[in-house]
């Protein structure tokens, strides 16, 4: 494969370049609730994009190109799956792990069930996020070996390095906005490609009329062929992977958690739902559709039987110009460098608020905190390169990803969606369904055909029988032990679980808040701050704007630098104390101004939240 000096360049640029900007954002990392969850401040639509770039991994890009060149446009009915569990998600779990102030996932599972609960939820939690950032370096890894001819392990270390140093300084305020950047970039280098491929063909209609009638097929046939189908894909994807990644993924959580509020959170849901998932599908599989095309009118180009992995490195090199191939790499790269920075930091979060503070016999400062939060990112970066073998050993990388969610995600989606939904679920229950479902779950790997009556005909692989299909066996499995149990244990008593369901979502707003929240209307005044001797959380407003507000003293208010397009980054959260009697100022402790990153002069709003 030709590669030029210039891209080799674009590829060593788009490097340096994202670590010198992810390391900038360091200085805003100040407190572990700025490192792990950006001080939840941020805007929905700076959420939203990042949320792209983390969803879209550089795996997303070689598996889906891989089924793409395979099957056509059925290689992106995955991305349909998470419109069936948004609302439960937005109007759910969202609201309670935002409201109770949860650091992680596994801290939920003790107040809803127990202390057994949270110690097997910290151990399956940190099994998938490293197992998560191992599967991106080995695609990325992959992926450079195949265009510059680089050695595999020393190609994964140095990405490894480069993840580490940014994700050491700045924590999730750096992933926050670094994967800004990348979100922008992989879908505008993805239909790029989807452009330059058709423009290669001849234009669109050349394109669709080279395809065959099955590559036009949104899903795949019903149970065939083993290794891609719609009944498979659909609880591997569909259920153990959306639910998993909606509701289970410590990355993408502590994203949601940054949002400066639930409806803001809501927002930037619904928004990637429509408009950035249908747009990303198109984004990573495009390749294999271009190079499925090429291979019918050109096969002394793309022969019929190349290697699917290839594909989206081939059809790069080929429809693109020196550079601009280049480029289209280096958003691979953004691709991972997303995907393993979220998870290398919600693997850090999890570690030290599940781990590190609860074996503390002595009271822990935020900076200790702070220092081994990055210290934990370095080694959960140490490890996930250690397992990188572990995956290489599957013949895909589509079918690596598939095994591990459809293996390690069944019991944790059953348990917390057990959890939020059905007030009797009883702690007993829980651990029974995280030992049991995964004495069955290891039972279906050593023993195919006990997998074989859920298989609903799909025929077995000689290699890895039911990599897709397991996920039903696992997840029944799961959900009769927890029902069972359920049904013959005592559940906690109701006031015990007050806010950690869905059916007691107005009890943890009120103890968010502190008292009942205040949900009148009003506008956002424009203020300008002035120090002031207070408490550390209270900010004083006028008379006036208080009843702009709608606002009384005790309500939350949000301050926020009036420039939309910082995102939320200079802004605060308080509790409003007595007014004062000059319209447009407030009045804050110092704290709260350096917090806010506040200049004086600029002038800020002021909304209410409840």
């Amino acid at each position: 494969m030709s590669v030029h000096t210039i891209d080799y360049v674009v590829i060593i640029g788009y490097f340096i370049g994202i670590l010198l900007f992810g390391s900038y954002f360091g200085r805003y990392a100040k407190t572990t609730s700025d490192f792990f969850f950006g001080g939840r401040r941020f805007a929905w639509w700076l959420i939203c994009i990042s949320i792209v770039a983390t969803g879209v991994g550089s795996h997303s890009f070689i598996k889906y190109s891989a089924k793409g060149f395979q099957h056509g446009f059925s290689s992106s009915m995955t991305y349909m799956n998470d419109w069936f569990f948004m609302p439960f998600f937005m109007f759910g779990w969202l609201a309670i792990i935002y409201f109770t102030r949860v650091r992680s996932i596994p801290e939920y599972f003790e107040h809803r069930f127990n202390r057994a609960a949270r110690i097997l939820a910290t151990v399956m939690m940190l099994m998938y996020m490293v197992g998560y950032v191992a599967i991106g370096f080995l695609t990325l890894g992959v992926a450079l070996y195949n265009i510059l001819g680089l050695p595999l392990y020393p190609t994964i270390i140095f990405i490894a390095v480069i993840s580490a140093i940014y994700m050491h300084y700045g924590g999730q305020t750096s992933v926050i906005f670094t994967d800004l950047l990348q979100g922008l970039i992989l879908l505008f280098a993805g239909l790029l490609l989807f452009y330059l491929g058709v423009s290669y063909l001849g234009g669109f209609d050349v394109f669709w009329n080279l395809l065959p009638q099955t590559a036009k097929l949104p899903l795949a046939d019903f149970n065939q062929p083993a290794d891609f189908n719609f009944v498979g894909i659909f609880w591997q994807d569909g259920v153990a992977g959306s639910v998993g990644f909606l509701f289970l993924s410590q990355g993408l959580i502590m994203r949601f958690l940054a949002c400066r509020s639930v409806n803001e959170g809501r927002k930037a849901a619904a928004f990637n739902v429509l408009v950035f998932l249908p747009i990303s599908a198109v984004a990573v599989s495009n390749a294999g559709w271009i190079g499925k095309a090429i291979s019918l009118a050109h096969p002394d180009i793309i022969p019929p039987d190349f290697a699917p992995n290839d594909i989206l490195v081939k059809v790069t090199f080929l429809v693109a110009k020196p550079g601009v191939a280049g480029f289209i790499i280096a958003a691979l790269s953004a691709a991972l460098m997303s995907t393993i920075d979220t998870h290398i930091n919600a693997a850090a979060a999890v570690f030290i608020n599940d781990i590190y503070r609860p074996l503390k016999k002595r009271p822990i400062s935020d900076k200790e905190d702070l220092r081994w939060a990055r210290y934990v990112s370095v080694g959960a970066t140490v490890v996930a390169v250690g397992l990188v073998p572990i995956f290489n050993s599957f013949k895909t990388i589509y079918e690596a990803h598939g095994w591990f969610h459809s293996t390690l995600m069944p019991p944790l989606v059953v348990a917390v969606f057990l959890g939020i939904f059905w007030r009797r679920f009883t702690p007993m229950a829980v651990v029974a369904t995280f030992i049991g479902g995964g004495i069955m779950i290891t039972l279906g790997q050593i023993f195919p055909e006990l997998v074989k009556p859920f298989a609903h005909g799909i025929p077995a692989d000689p290699g890895k029988p039911y990599i897709y299909i397991g996920a039903l066996f696992n997840i029944v499995c799961c959900l009769a032990i927890g029902i069972i149990v359920t049904l013959f244990t005592k559940p906690k008593s109701k006031d015990k679980i007050e806010g950690l369901t869905v059916w007691t979502i107005q009890s943890a707003r009120r103890k968010f808040k502190g008292g009942e929240p205040n949900d009148k209307p009003g506008k956002k005044p424009i203020v300008y701050w002035k120090t002031a001797d207070l408490l550390d959380d209270i900010v004083r407003l006028s008379r006036t704007d208080l009843a702009k507000m709608n606002a009384e003293p005790g309500d939350l208010v949000y301050i926020c630098d009036k420039r939309w397009w910082l995102g939320g980054l200079k802004s605060v959260h308080a509790r409003i104390g007595e007014p004062h009697s000059n319209e447009g100022v407030v009045l804050m402790p110092e704290r709260l101004i350096k917090s806010g990153l506040f200049v004086k002069g600029r002038r800020l709003y002021a909304e209410k939240e409840m």
